[in-house]
């Protein structure tokens, strides 16, 4: 089964097999094929990617051109880095067919979870609705005028995953970037919008504003403190302009020194759109 590949065995196959495009993921808004991976004498390996090709990122008004398919692959290094593994292995592919690009790992589901892209992390409910279980992050109204919350599971895993958003600095984290793989493990997609050095986190993962870190997370960020320091030529330097890279150690630090989730800021606003 392709999802139950560790790390260095799925970055191995995406380093070293040839991309050959299935198809276009129309949903996306930026160029995004679904490749099948063969070996080099062309075999079928059984794997599947998500191909981002460079050229087929589309101009935005507050992130440098051409530079997300490099943020993808960042975003998986930090998670990496700080013990998350919540982010599919991902790399960094010259040689794919329409030119650079990232290649992140295909997150198997199992079928049933297809028509539900946020594998029920994330819910619209009814206010009597939200028990001890959730934890509200936005009200409104319904298509017929009801009132309804915008909730997110209280969940362990969730949770690092939105402490792992403070760090990327996430702006664009919907719920629909969230689901579950075969083996039942939380998995986060779509970072291209990540790193910048100006506070963007924009986030469906609200519901833990203020609350302490727990001991896995400072763990973590003392983790990723750490390989900060590395300054190899395959470390985060080749891909962050130095004032990226400088600006994710300070929101580590930061993180760590205060000991609890920031609240949302109250000079922008701090959710996706759409939420989904």
């Amino acid at each position: 089964m392709a999802d139950l590949l560790d790390d260095d065995e799925a970055l191995e196959v995406l380093h070293g097999s040839t991309v050959e495009p299935l198809g276009v993921l129309t949903e996306a808004s930026n160029l995004t094929l679904l490749v099948d991976l063969t070996d080099p004498a062309g075999r079928p390996t059984g794997h599947r990617a998500v191909y981002k090709p460079v050229r087929g990122e589309r101009p935005l008004r507050d992130f440098p051109p051409g530079t997300l398919a490099a943020r993808e692959v960042a975003a998986y290094l930090v998670s990496r880095a700080g013990g998350w593994d919540v982010v599919p292995p991902t790399v960094l592919r010259e040689d794919a067919p329409l030119g650079p690009g990232s290649l992140q790992w295909w997150v198997t589901q199992e079928p049933d979870r297809l028509a539900d892209p946020s594998a029920g992390l994330v819910e619209v409910l009814a206010p009597a609705d939200v028990t001890d279980a959730w934890l509200a992050v936005v009200s409104g109204s319904g298509p017929e005028g009801e009132d309804v919350v915008v909730a997110h599971a209280d969940d362990a895993s969730l949770r690092s995953m939105a402490v792992l958003d403070v760090v990327l600095n996430n702006a664009d984290r919907k719920a629909a970037h969230l689901t579950l793989d075969v083996a039942g493990r939380l998995r986060g997609f779509d970072h291209g919008l990540c790193l910048h050095e100006d506070d963007k986190l924009r986030t469906v993962l609200w519901g833990w504003a203020g609350a302490p870190l727990r001991q896995e997370d400072l763990l973590a960020l003392t983790r990723l403190q750490a390989a900060l320091e590395d300054a190899s030529p395959r470390s985060l330097t080749t891909l962050l302009e130095p004032g990226e890279l400088e600006a994710l150690r300070s929101r580590a630090a930061a993180l760590l020194a205060e000991g609890a989730m920031p609240l949302p800021p109250g000079d922008r606003y701090p959710l996706p759109w759409p939420l989904w």
